[in-house]
């Protein structure tokens, strides 16, 4: 059976893949701890299930808009005009299926083949996956340690073009946990307006910011109209599972988004939106829990890296994962990269990290080696994890 050439151009999430080999050896007994996986391992809040199961008794089982119910987006719009300070209507609001459908729709809406897209790079495989399946020219920007895994300004300034077409940032960050400053975004939407590009930022993790206060591109002057804000509730509201997503972008561009999620998804499930609705407008209390949760084991999980040798680690400020350098540890090991050292811990130590090209190949003159963990793991584990690596490295 023939298969589209197309097809070899889409890259995967690893992460899934890890899981996948994970489960299968833990069928088998094996006694695995995974740092693997970027999900919550809190249920979800008590008053949005309760809110998902009114639905559904109240009959909200069938097809809804495509761009998502009014009075659904009439809370997104509430919500983000309140956290980014601006002003949004209900018609600048797209709802999706989790986030990931907002990544597909800005590129397939707004970039055309042989057009440039800038990513970071360690970044979420997702974004240079589908600027790579749409026929665009994927751009890496580095991300750097010594800049606490931001990039620098000067070296996203020299790789914009006559063709670069948008620009995705995400902030906090995924792998790394950095943050972009207020002077970093200033000079991003400096860079945006005179040159007339697009920027998506995704800010799924903008409620996990630890140290400070979160920021938005688009609350900047100038910002709004060539800005997509891609936001949901998979980490803040620990709702991986009921898919639940939204854009904010000009309502010129928001329709051709609706037309995309007519052609492809046809809506999002009903009931799930008023679980979402919920979860914007009711209690916060276990959210909030979690996240302070989240900021003690970032803390412990960073401590206890630091405390084993040929291990490094920077304190993220935001999101629920670290981004150890590992190089010590790999040449100790004579182990050829981070990819052999996330296969050496999870057979001799049974502990699953990811490898950092998991998130996009090495750039240009990097030599160092990361993997990245995800400390949405009890504290139980996050020791006995890290007590493992520390035996298996030391030895």
């Amino acid at each position: 059976m023939q298969i589209a050439k197309r097809m070899n151009l889409l890259g995967t999430e690893t992460a899934f893949e890890v899981l996948a080999e994970v489960n299968k050896l833990k069928a088998t007994g094996k006694d695995i701890i995974s740092f693997a996986i970027g999900e919550p391992d809190f249920n979800t809040p008590s008053n949005i299930i309760r809110a998902g199961i009114k639905s559904l008794q109240e009959g909200y089982t069938h097809y809804g808009p495509s761009v998502g119910l009014l009075p659904f987006r009439e809370s997104i719009a509430r919500y983000v005009s309140r956290t980014r300070g601006i002003k949004v209507e209900p018609e600048e609001v797209v709802v999706t299926p989790g986030a990931k459908p907002m990544i597909f729709f800005s590129i397939l809406a707004c970039i055309n083949e042989g057009d440039e897209v800038i990513y970071p790079n360690p970044g979420f495989p997702t974004y240079e996956s589908v600027i790579n399946f749409v026929g665009a020219q994927s751009i890496p920007l580095p991300l750097l340690e010594e800049k606490d895994f931001r990039f620098d300004v000067k070296i996203l300034r020299e790789k914009i073009s006559e063709r670069t077409r948008m620009i995705i940032i995400n902030s906090p960050q995924n792998p790394t946990g950095g943050i972009l400053t207020e002077a970093d975004l200033k000079e991003i939407a400096s860079l945006a307006i005179s040159n007339n590009i697009w920027v998506l930022s995704d800010e799924i993790y903008c409620h996990m910011v630890y140290d400070g206060n979160f920021r938005s591109i688009i609350s900047l002057p100038g910002m709004k109209e060539r800005t997509i804000l891609l936001d949901g509730f998979s980490k803040t509201y620990a709702m991986t599972g009921w898919r639940l997503g939204f854009g904010v972008m000009d309502s010129e561009l928001a329709a051709n988004f609706t037309r995309l999620a007519t052609n492809s998804v046809s809506c999002t499930a009903t009931f799930t939106q008023m679980a979402g609705l919920e979860g914007l407008e009711g209690s916060q209390k276990e959210s909030q829990e979690m996240i302070r949760e989240f900021k003690t084991r970032r803390d412990m999980i960073v401590e206890l890296l630091n405390d084993i040798k040929g291990i490094s680690c920077k304190k993220p400020g935001g999101a629920f994962y670290v981004y150890p350098n590992v190089t010590e540890v790999c040449r100790k090991l004579k182990l050829k990269d981070s990819k052999e050292l996330q296969h050496y811990l999870l057979y001799e130590a049974g502990v699953a990290v990811l490898a950092g090209t998991c998130f996009g190949s090495k750039n240009q003159e990097e030599t160092q080696e990361y993997i990245r963990l995800s400390y949405a793991a009890s504290r139980e584990n996050i020791r006995e994890g890290l007590r493992r690596i520390k035996e298996a490295v030391e030895k």
